[in-house]
């Protein structure tokens, strides 16, 4: 699997993440990987903590060691 970056610069204040690293197969699958770590869908185009999938800026960093499992790796919130 791959590592990849995630980062949203829609929501930018206290208590929101500003970047990720995800664990997954394609990029496809790391834009429904929300921080929290479940998915990241469209809830009326409102994220307080996170951004909508589209908006999220997606980069491969690299491959994943094979103990790595999907999803959050780790992530970087702001908190207020």
């Amino acid at each position: 699997m791959k590592l990849f970056l995630l980062s949203q610069n829609i929501n930018s204040g206290y208590d929101t993440y500003d970047s990720i690293i995800v664990c997954a197969e394609t990029e496809e699958d790391v834009r429904k990987i929300h921080p929290y770590g479940g998915e990241n869908t469209k809830n009326n185009g409102e994220y307080s903590v996170w951004a909508d999938p589209e908006d999220v800026f997606v980069e491969e960093i690299g491959t994943a060691n094979k103990d790595v499992e999907k999803g959050v790796v780790i992530a970087s919130f702001n908190a207020g």
